[in-house]
């Protein structure tokens, strides 16, 4: 196992993307190459770029990890913009929007503890 697969961040980043597949499945199928590849992207970066920052040295893992917070806000921004268009329900905004947050918290408090 790697060092990155212990970070809870990561695992629950992991476990975002599982979550926003399967409700971007059920998108209309004109949004499959803009919306939801976008929003798909954007989640699988919060992972990769924790994965690939662990790997660096503290400076720039602490950039990687910007660029994950920054794929994070992105993920919110389209979750917002899905739900305004009825792609996704009230319900799973709320709950797309507190896992983002609470990944974005973790990221703020994992960037805290390189310094």
């Amino acid at each position: 196992m790697h060092n990155f697969e212990k970070l809870d961040v990561y695992k629950r980043a992991v476990d975002i993307v599982n979550w926003l597949y399967d409700i971007t499945k059920k998108y209309p199928r004109d949004e499959m190459f803009l919306m939801v590849n976008q929003l798909r992207r954007a989640a699988i970066s919060i992972t990769l770029n924790i994965a690939e920052g662990s790997g660096r040295t503290k400076k720039e893992f602490s950039h990687f990890l910007n660029i994950s917070r920054t794929s994070a806000y992105e993920c919110t921004a389209l979750l917002q913009i899905s739900a305004r268009r009825k792609y996704i329900s009230a319900e799973e905004l709320k709950y797309g929007y507190k896992q983002l947050l609470i990944i974005i918290k973790m990221i703020n408090k994992l960037k805290a503890s390189l310094k």
